[in-house]
């Protein structure tokens, strides 16, 4: 039973290139059909969350990051009423447009992109679904509802001021109206990604051995937790004690968003997603009090784990990795795989290749981009395993 603030698939806005319905899938659910088997999704078993993926089959990767995002949001909008499947589409192509090592992967080819309109893995996830990704007979891309990419677009927020050129390109032939929030479904989403995210950190920070469990029973939200299970279950083991711990961590902040978007909800009585969109503000939020209390915890993680000295040696060693790929491709691009070469001769100019050649580099995974740097450059040695979050 969908709440009237929800996506129907039966109002649902269509696709670009107008299909047959399918007699068995909503439209939301064929949306997240053809996200899991894109080519791109499955490239994020190894691209780097927070760990680079060889380092350890316990650590997340973009891949397990982004189905705990799509269980969470699942959850939430299940109690809000809202339309699970367009929920959980969003939620599994959110981190699609990520490169390879992460936000400092990002923050290299945005650097080298400047003269040429910038890097957004936002607006990177937007043209990976709506062109290249290359399988189907009619069209590129894969042809999502306009409530999907509605979602992937915008799913922080309106987007204002300058574009990103994959964002402005998309919007001019396709609106999707940047301007105004998305659907309570996309807005979950992006919840339920800052809830996995801040869990799972620290878990894999502990097993990482990065901080202590003492350090986290310091911490506001987890040091309660860790009392209640210390009260609960007296002498626990280690391992037992973290876990018991993180999880009930995990339910404060699921349980707190889902409060607040009820009351929000409430207050603005919506009778349509027309008026969740106009709202002028999220519906799905943290509380002030408990956001306040994240940020000490995000800081905390900042400094012990996303900048700690072995990361900020590996991201200069990453960051060169990057920055030497992309003018060797630039200047030699007979170096491109055969299926990127076509573009390559369609270019009418450097920016066009530029974006050709980022579009190819965003694609790498990190051992790609570690093996293909070795083969072509001159390896870098992967021999720390923290990225960062950023």
């Amino acid at each position: 039973m969908l709440a009237a603030y929800a996506c129907h698939p039966s109002e649902s806005r269509g696709r670009l290139y107008p299909e047959d319905e399918s007699t068995f899938r909503s439209c939301f659910q064929r949306d997240r059909d053809r996200i899991i088997h894109a080519s791109a999704f499955r490239r994020l078993k190894h691209k780097t969350q927070v760990f680079i993926e060889h380092e350890g089959d316990y650590f997340r990767t973009r891949l397990t990051h982004s189905i705990e995002v799509a269980q969470v949001a699942r959850t939430i909008a299940g109690v809000l009423g809202l339309n699970e499947e367009l929920t959980e589409a969003v939620a599994l192509a959110h981190d699609l447009g990520h490169t390879p090592f992460g936000h400092t992967g990002e923050e290299a080819l945005d650097a080298l992109m400047a003269p040429y309109g910038g890097f957004d893995h936002n607006a990177q996830a937007l043209k990976i679904v709506t062109s290249l990704e290359r399988h189907y007979a009619e069209w590129d891309g894969l042809n999502l509802t306009w409530e999907t990419l509605e979602g992937i677009a915008k799913h922080n927020g309106p987007v204002t001021g300058k574009l990103p050129f994959a964002l402005s390109e998309y919007s001019a032939r396709h609106d999707l109206e940047l301007g105004t929030y998305a659907s309570a479904e996309a807005q979950v989403a992006a919840l339920a990604d800052d809830i996995a995210y801040n869990n799972h950190d620290l878990h894999d920070g502990l097993r990482a051995e990065l901080f202590s469990t003492d350090e986290l029973a310091e911490l506001p939200l987890v040091g309660p937790c860790f009392a209640r299970v210390d009260e609960l279950y007296p002498g626990l083991n280690y391992y037992r004690r973290r876990h018991e711990a993180l999880r009930r961590f995990f339910g404060v902040l699921v349980e707190d968003v889902i409060a607040v978007a009820q009351r929000r909800l409430d207050d603005l009585a919506p009778t349509s997603v027309s008026d969740i969109r106009g709202a002028g503000r999220a519906m799905v939020q943290f509380s002030p009090e408990v956001w306040s209390q994240l940020k000490v915890i995000r800081a905390f993680l900042f400094t012990r784990m996303y900048r700690a000295p072995a990361v900020v040696e590996m991201r200069v060693q990453v960051t060169q990795v990057v920055n030497e790929l992309f003018p060797l491709f630039m200047t030699q691009t007979d170096l491109l795989p055969k299926q990127w070469r076509k573009d390559v001769e369609d270019a009418e100019d450097e920016t066009a290749l530029a974006r050709i050649v980022a579009d190819y580099i965003a694609g790498m995974t990190d051992r790609f981009a570690l093996q293909e740097h070795e083969r072509l450059i001159g390896g870098v040695a992967a021999d720390s395993y923290v990225i960062e979050r950023g």
